[in-house]
């Protein structure tokens, strides 16, 4: 469902150096050489540090960046090329941005969720029925966004990502603020829509509760380049003793712990 092959991404940076009028480029490379797969109806998490090239890898699968090298397809489709094509395949949910209309009622930003995905009124009367049913909304429809908590807010804008009926659905940090009682009602519900549905998704989160509650298979990225790709078991045993996976992170990247192997993954042609 989601494929990247030898995957880079540059940037140009502009530096001004002291006592010069004019500024040095720096040629920086969020992503180098990236390569895996995810397979239909995965439940994936995507882990680094800040600055690690989590973000970069996210907007070139949404079709937000074009990679500098090499190929991306999701859902069959090049997402640079086909963005159109691709949103009525893909829901996108950033934790740390709402795409609800902040001054409008809850059900009309979802209306116009129906109408820029163009899905068929019947179709979204019963999926916006039991979206609402599975998270808790009904009784917010009608009130304004901007007097939602942020718990609230964040069911919505799981909700409006999923009325067209994506098949992969890709979360940046969903909980981030939320009180307990919220993330687990997040999470039971993504729980549910990856075992139930099969859709599948890819999570990208600094709370590794979310990793370890809600993913298999795990994969870090530092510089850049892919470190890790495995289970969350897997990855766990890659420092013996360590009870928790925030341990075991944590020690990888402060180099405290031997970091895994960065060879890519041997996938069949």
């Amino acid at each position: 469902m989601i494929e990247l092959d030898g995957v880079s991404r540059t940037f140009t940076v502009r530096h001004r150096e002291r006592g010069r009028l004019r500024r040095r480029a720096q040629v920086v490379e969020a992503v180098r050489d990236l390569s895996f797969r995810v397979e239909a109806g995965e439940f994936v998490g995507y882990l680094g540090p800040n600055g690690a090239g989590k973000s970069t890898t996210i907007k070139m699968l949404i079709g937000i960046l074009t990679p500098t090298a090499g190929r991306i397809r999701v859902a069959g489709l090049d997402p640079s090329r086909r963005r159109t094509a691709l949103a009525r395949r893909i829901g996108v949910v950033f934790g740390q941005r709402t795409t609800l209309w902040w001054d409008l009622p809850l059900k009309d930003s979802f209306e116009l969720s129906r109408l820029l995905y163009k899905v068929d009124r019947e179709q979204y009367r019963r999926r916006l029925d039991e979206l609402s049913e599975r998270l808790d909304l009904g009784g917010l429809l009608s009130t304004p966004v901007r007097q939602l908590s942020l718990g609230q807010r964040m069911r919505g804008d799981i909700a409006a990502a999923l009325l067209h009926d994506p098949d992969v659905l890709v979360l940046d940090e969903p909980t981030i603020g939320l009180d307990v009682v919220s993330k687990a009602a997040v999470r039971a519900f993504l729980r549910g829509l990856n075992a139930e549905r099969g859709t599948t998704v890819l999570l990208t989160t600094h709370d590794l509760g979310d990793i370890e509650r809600l993913c298999r298979r795990v994969m870090l990225i530092d510089h850049g380049r892919l470190g890790f790709d495995g289970t969350v078991d897997e990855l766990r045993a890659t420092v013996p003793g360590e009870a928790s996976i925030e341990d075991v992170v944590a020690r990888i990247y402060l180099g405290s712990a031997p970091a895994p192997s960065l060879e890519p993954p041997n996938y069949p042609q």
